[in-house]
């Protein structure tokens, strides 16, 4: 039996890729192809963009009170679409199907229906006048065309997170998902093409090269990415070439920092959900757990047992934790990490595939590092926590701060004196106090360092999609 050739979806309507070229898309619970997703090429990215610069037109024009209907509207829709959203995106990520739909659908439809507030309540400096006999007035506009190319981790989630706040600031979109992870966005593409109009939300599948075209392409204003350090690197340089401006999110390698005087159990039970969650494929998950040395064996044993009781692998979902690994490369390179840890480390439970077929991975637990090892430094993306001990406040921070990334961080103590220093001095986009990885639509998304630069989520986020512009006049 063939499989489904995937469409792009343009100005409105799906078409067919100009090209003939296309990859597989594997259900990773079973290794078995479900579609084909074609790899578009020059032609189709220009399609795209040229819609989105036609509907830029008139729906820059739209007032925020419209933007904001046109939104509601969609959050209604895809609520009412769930089942339909939940099926196509669980065969391409493996996911449990109960955690896409209230983790992405109906938490994706609650922060669309923020952004939609948002659009309403943009800030600038008071019109005044600054300069004698003259007025000045700040306009904060939408940047205009806006490319996307979300990952394969949380393909909706990522969807709202970018479309959310740009049709919110007024812009038009050409949104490009991972070639790994497509049918959620086409389902997306296919609502929203009830409900906006033609144009204003544009979908382009393809690989890396077809976001390298969207990236060094004349048309956009902006090119948002959320991905590893490689492919931000590599949208970056492509957009200098246009002096486009690049919104990155790149990834991270989040401590979390044990006190002595910490809920050991209660940490314990956080720090390992938060870092199994998702099969550990999250950008702020729990992924180095630095704990005071005078407790470390009591919260090790005790991290340990609750890692072992979250479950993966072929098994009745409701008795699962967590689903597979995305896709065959990335189950390798999980693997391969574990298996070529350096001769002082200890493998403390996991380190080993789940089951026959399907890309699971055990709950995995590593101790003994060093700081330069590259456990500790590298992002492994997969359901592996490393435990390091420290003897000081000084010592924790050095070693918590000590990697590239710099997204997000938790730090779990009783000391308030204690938190407000971490709280000023780890360098890192987001701080939990006793809680590691929770969300919400209301506070910004985004780290420093290597783990790239702009916000999701919050007025933060969508400020990101709009330009100043200074308008003075003579009284």
């Amino acid at each position: 039996m063939s499989l489904p050739l995937l469409q792009n979806f343009i100005n409105g309507r799906f078409v067919a890729a100009a090209t003939d070229t296309a990859v597989e898309v594997v259900d990773p619970r079973t290794e078995q192809a479900v579609a084909q997703c074609p790899v578009s090429g020059a032609a189709d990215v220009d399609a795209a963009y040229d819609a989105a610069l036609k509907a830029f037109e008139s729906w820059r024009l739209t007032t925020p009170a419209e933007r904001q209907a046109f939104l509601l509207r969609l959050a209604e829709a895809l609520e009412a679409n769930a089942d339909r959203i939940v099926e196509a995106q669980r065969r391409n990520t493996g996911q449990l199907a109960e955690m896409i739909r209230v983790e992405e659908v109906l938490t994706g439809a609650s922060q669309l229906r923020f952004f939609a507030g948002a659009a309403r309540i943009q800030s600038g400096v008071a019109s005044g006048e600054y300069a004698e006999g003259l007025n000045s007035q700040i306009r904060r506009e939408p940047i205009g065309v806006v490319g996307q190319i979300v990952p394969w981790n949380y393909p909706f989630m990522m969807l709202i997170w970018k479309v959310g706040p740009a049709l919110a600031a007024g812009n038009t979109v050409v949104l490009k998902p991972s070639a790994t992870t497509p049918e959620s966005a086409i389902v997306f593409a296919e609502i929203a093409g009830e409900i906006l109009p033609p144009g204003v939300f544009n979908l382009v599948l393809g690989t890396g090269d077809t976001g390298r075209l969207m990236s060094a392409h004349p048309v956009p204003g902006l090119v948002a990415l959320t991905g590893s350090v490689r492919a931000g690197s590599d949208l970056a340089k492509q957009a200098a070439g246009n002096v486009t401006r690049v919104h990155l999110e790149l990834g991270g390698k989040a401590p979390a920092i044990v006190f002595a005087d910490a809920d050991i159990e209660a940490a314990a039970e956080g720090i390992a959900a938060a870092g199994m969650f998702n099969s550990g494929q999250d950008c702020t998950a729990a992924t180095r757990v630095l704990v005071e040395a005078s407790v470390a064996k009591e919260f090790t044993d005790a991290l340990v047992r609750h890692a072992e009781s979250l479950r993966t692998g072929p098994i009745p979902e409701e008795e699962a934790f967590y689903g597979p690994l995305n896709n065959a490369r990335h189950f390798a390179s999980v693997q391969k990490i574990v298996e070529e840890r350096p001769a002082h480390s200890n493998l403390l439970t996991g380190g080993h595939r789940v089951g026959e077929s399907g890309y699971y991975y055990a709950p995995t637990i590593i101790s003994g590092l060093k700081q330069d090892d590259a456990l500790v430094q590298q992002e492994v993306f997969g359901p592996v926590l490393t435990v390091q001990e420290f003897s000081s406040a000084d010592e924790a921070l050095s070693m918590a701060n000590g990697v590239d990334y710099a997204l997000s961080s938790s730090i779990w103590t009783t000391d308030h004196q204690r938190v407000l220093r971490f709280s000023r001095d780890l360098d890192f986009g987001c701080v939990w106090v006793n809680s590691h990885i929770p969300l919400v639509a209301e506070m910004p998304h985004g780290g420093f360092k290597r783990s790239g630069y702009g916000k999701d989520l919050s007025i933060y986020g969508v400020e990101d999609y709009t330009r100043i512009k200074h308008v003075m006049s003579a009284l």
